[in-house]
């Protein structure tokens, strides 16, 4: 028999046990050998265990679960997917199916690890130098010190490309930064920032890490009242004359290329996240329907409830097969930017039609957080628009496709 995750308990009141929810349809997780198999599960435990008990009040709460840190850190997962310098390494199918199954139980966690593992460590990993890689990515692997990623701004975002406000100007050895970041996950807390900003003497977009405790000129304000993925702390960085010296100005990012290296592989990690978010509400539909009662019945025994689950199962089973061959193609060195954009479209795409439904199947208590549903429903908005537009990756896809460029 293939290794299941599937850790729910069947009803005992029925007559004949009823089937747990389990939204791995095709087994996905059985084509991992026994040791990442092993680490996939222990993933799962602590998500369950750790983090599914106190989200709920933390997602109320606009808070994040600061206390699970040290558990979490005991996973050693650190620097996934990434080779050397004390990081967990890894394949890529590996990481996006843990990055899925945090997603699976909450989509912020997600975020937060995405955050620091994809783009602050990814971004030193692929654009700094040997001596950027061997001071910073250790204690990053560690979780020592978590980073976050700084490109939006707040009159900046699917233009980042060319139309990047905030600045940074050579003076001797360091630079000097001036502009605001605007959305930025975990910057109200974490210790490392990696800003993106345009050179003004040769308009190109350079990469910088700078520690946000004790660099002058550095600040962050939390942005309040959001309705999705509201334990990520967003926040907006304003840069005042923030110094910064050469040796931490990443030395191989130097145009918007190095940028957009970084971006395609945590883009198609939003196919990963998405595509949990969606399992998360799907299974809490299912287990809603297999004990919810009207007309003397569970929900779960009509057609249309039944025609409803099938429809959102395909959905996730549909992502999850695209993503497993992106990771493929990913370790095979084959993933190009219309690959990761085609992924991040569809499947948050079908997120959100996903999640939508088990909102539906629940009815008023779809709009409740206790039910979890919410959550997943809320949460979906914020992936759907992050790392790229549904429309600007379309845009990228039909430009691979046609010859043509549609971007203005």
């Amino acid at each position: 028999m293939a290794p299941s995750l599937a850790t729910s308990k069947p009803d005992t009141k029925q007559s004949k046990p009823l089937p747990p929810p389990n939204s791995d349809f095709y087994e996905h997780a059985a084509t991992l050998n026994p040791e990442e198999l092993g680490l996939l599960k222990q993933v799962r435990a602590f998500m369950e265990e750790k983090v599914a008990p106190v989200i709920d009040k933390c997602w109320a709460e606009d808070a994040f679960p600061f206390e699970l840190l040290p558990a979490f850190k005991e996973l050693n997962i650190g620097g996934l997917g990434l080779e050397g310098y004390g990081c967990r390494g890894g394949t890529q199918k590996l990481f996006g199916l843990i990055a899925m199954e945090m997603a699976r139980t909450d989509a912020s966690f997600c975020t937060f690890f995405g955050v620091h593992d994809g783009l602050a460590m990814g971004s030193i990993y692929m654009a700094g130098s040997e001596e950027q890689k061997q001071k910073w990515l250790p204690p990053m692997a560690r979780l020592e010190k978590i980073g976050c990623f700084g490109l939006t701004e707040p009159a900046v975002g699917s233009g980042s490309a060319g139309g990047l406000t905030t600045t940074a100007e050579r003076d001797g050895d360091s630079w000097i930064l001036n502009g605001q970041k605007k959305w930025i996950g975990n910057s109200t807390w974490c210790d490392v920032s990696i800003i993106w900003a345009k050179d003004v003497s040769d308009n190109q977009v350079k990469g910088f890490i700078i520690e946000n405790k004790t660099t002058p000129g550095f600040s962050v304000e939390k942005i309040e009242h959001k309705i999705s993925l509201k334990v990520v702390q967003n926040g907006l960085i304003t840069l005042k004359d923030c110094r910064v010296a050469e040796e931490n100005r990443l030395q191989g990012g130097n145009s918007f290329r190095d940028t957009a290296r970084v971006l395609r592989m945590t883009r198609y990690m939003v196919g990963w996240a998405s595509t949990g978010c969606q399992m998360g509400a799907y299974e809490a539909a299912l287990r809603y329907a297999q004990t919810r009662i009207q007309f003397g019945r569970p929900i779960g025994s009509f057609q249309l409830v039944q025609d409803l689950l099938a429809r959102m199962l395909a959905n996730v089973t549909a992502c999850q097969c695209m993503m497993m061959r992106l990771a493929q193609m990913d370790d095979e060195g084959k993933l190009l930017d219309h690959h990761a954009s085609l992924a991040k479209a569809f499947c948050t795409a079908k997120m959100r039609e996903t999640v939508s439904w088990a909102r539906e199947l629940l009815g008023a208590n779809g709009i409740v957080v206790d039910y979890k549903v919410a959550r997943f429903f809320a949460d979906a908005e914020a992936l759907y628009s992050y790392e790229g537009t549904y429309q600007m990756q379309n845009l990228i896809v039909g430009k691979a496709i046609t010859g043509f460029s549609a971007f203005v």
